[in-house]
């Protein structure tokens, strides 16, 4: 996955807190086996709603989406992340993440951006103000900013998690970089124990 430093664009705000991973993608939509193809579920039963900020025709390019408090509750379900990247989000700023949502999305490439309650309330009144307003994440800084209403905060990401969001390693990205060292301990392994087939090996003859 590409690494990222710096986000930057129109974002989307739902002001709604416990945003749980049903809504975020119905469970009808799990049925999919490929980890594309769901921007269309996204927020499903919320976009039948003309007025519901993801059908307002600035939405479509947003990059990143602001959120209320407790957002990616619910399940443990990854298609949710696969979901808000389908769509066009790069990032997701909220006061609070459910942690195993938080972990999705770090290992996913979805940067979720913690800020202070006060500092995504200021956010909201910004895109009130002007819905097209530019926001950006900077994961270099770890701020959050909408620079013309001069908003600016810290958010909170732990230094792995950003490490890993900037330099764009997934969990196999991760495992990879042990290459060698794997190798090397499975010479040492007796011949008579299974071995791990190499990458790109096939199997058998």
């Amino acid at each position: 996955m590409p690494g990222v430093q710096r986000i930057g664009g129109r974002a989307v705000a739902v002001d709604r807190a416990n945003i749980d991973t049903d809504q975020i993608i119905p469970a009808s939509w799990l049925k999919r086996v490929e980890r594309t193809g769901f921007e269309a579920g996204l927020f499903g039963a919320w976009r039948d709603d003309p007025a519901f900020p993801l059908n307002r025709p600035g939405a479509a390019g947003a990059k990143i989406l602001v959120a209320g408090d407790n957002f990616g509750c619910g399940s443990s379900r990854e298609h949710a992340v696969w979901a808000l990247q389908d769509f066009g989000f790069a990032a997701v700023i909220s006061p609070g993440f459910a942690d195993i949502f938080r972990g999705n999305a770090v290992s996913s490439g979805l940067v979720p951006a913690q800020a202070p309650a006060d500092a995504v309330a200021a956010v909201f009144a910004a895109l009130a103000a002007d819905p097209d307003a530019e926001v950006v994440v900077d994961l270099t800084e770890r701020t959050i900013a909408v620079p013309s209403a001069g908003v600016m905060s810290p958010f909170e990401l732990p230094d792995f998690a950003r490490w890993r969001l900037m330099e764009g390693l997934d969990d196999v990205a991760l495992t990879l970089r042990h290459a060698d060292a794997i190798a090397a301990f499975e010479a040492g392994r007796p011949s008579w124990l299974p071995a791990q087939t190499p990458a790109g090996a096939r199997a058998g003859g």
